[in-house]
């Protein structure tokens, strides 16, 4: 059974049927694919959406499930990621794991016999962009010549980004301070498939005729980074920002967000702003992960 680690390791036509999935998990109640199955969900970090998703996910296709919360659990300390793989393997069918270090998870994902879904590390949110991606969906109909712009901080979200990018083709700008950059080996990789990747330090610019403007929290959850707000300042997702954009263009946020600073509250709240139906998704799009890893 497939593991769900990073977007990258998907096809196009597997990250595709993912999100068409996602969107009839939506429209119709699926089957309970997962009656009698047993879900282990290991989070190191504290969780609103990407945990209730998951369990609420589970409930209703028929699962179980049982929260190793950061208290109970952290990666590699009390005992070896193989040993707990080993054993967490014995006794369910697959884990939900949400942690700070990739290479955990990867580790985690190696050396288990059952499939293993990333929540989110300091790396990669792969979860998180495919509901982003299932709300473009139902905005627009498809991503075909759709410009995708992101402002901010470079992080998981945005690493995730990336990836989807290259494979479903679609242009993607990023607006980010000076000295702010992508994973460097992630670009170089993005580059050798798709040039419709771009990295602007003109907040206007990034923003001239996108679909979706999109931006997260300056300071990501754990992050020991000691960067200044300030930088962030000119990236703010404002009105003069939305201007730019196409008049139908949507605002999302992965939430939690912070109102008046990566925000205007006047945004989040606006007409344009679909990050509850984007929150929303994240339980469909759970759906339809869980049946890729599990089918």
């Amino acid at each position: 059974m497939p593991n769900f680690i990073d977007l990258k390791d998907l096809s196009k036509d597997q990250l595709f049927d993912i999100i068409s999935l996602s969107i009839e998990c939506k429209n119709q109640s699926h089957s309970k694919f997962m009656l009698d199955k047993h879900v282990v969900l290991i989070f190191e970090k504290p969780s609103l959406r990407t945990r209730i998703s998951f369990e609420v996910g589970i409930n209703q296709l028929g699962g179980t499930t049982y929260l190793l919360n950061e208290k109970e659990m952290q990666l590699g300390e009390r005992e070896t990621i193989e040993d707990t793989a080993r054993v967490l393997e014995r006794y369910a069918d697959m884990a939900v794991i949400r942690c700070f270090g990739h290479s955990q998870i990867k580790k985690f994902s190696t050396v288990s016999n059952f499939p293993v879904i990333n929540a989110l590390t300091d790396f990669s949110h792969p979860c998180q962009v495919v509901a982003d991606l299932v709300t473009i969906k139902e905005c627009f109909g498809d991503l075909q010549n759709k410009k995708i712009a992101w402002f901010g901080d470079c992080n998981n979200v945005l690493q995730s980004w990336i990836e989807a990018s290259v494979l479903l083709d679609f242009e993607l700008h990023i607006g980010c301070p000076e000295g702010i950059k992508p994973n460097q080996k992630t670009i170089l990789w993005a580059n050798e498939r798709n040039k419709k990747i771009k990295i602007n330090h003109n907040p206007l610019q990034v923003a001239d005729g996108a679909h979706c403007v999109i931006t997260d929290t300056w300071q990501s959850m754990g992050d020991k980074k000691l960067i200044s707000e300030e930088i962030f300042l000119p990236f703010q997702v404002n009105k003069n920002i939305m201007k730019q954009a196409q008049d139908n263009a949507i605002f999302m946020h992965c939430l939690p967000a912070y109102r008046d600073k990566e925000v205007s509250s006047e945004v989040l709240e606006g007409q344009q702003s679909v990050v509850f139906d984007e929150a929303e998704n994240r339980l469909h799009a759970q759906k339809a992960i869980m049946h890729f890893c599990m089918n």
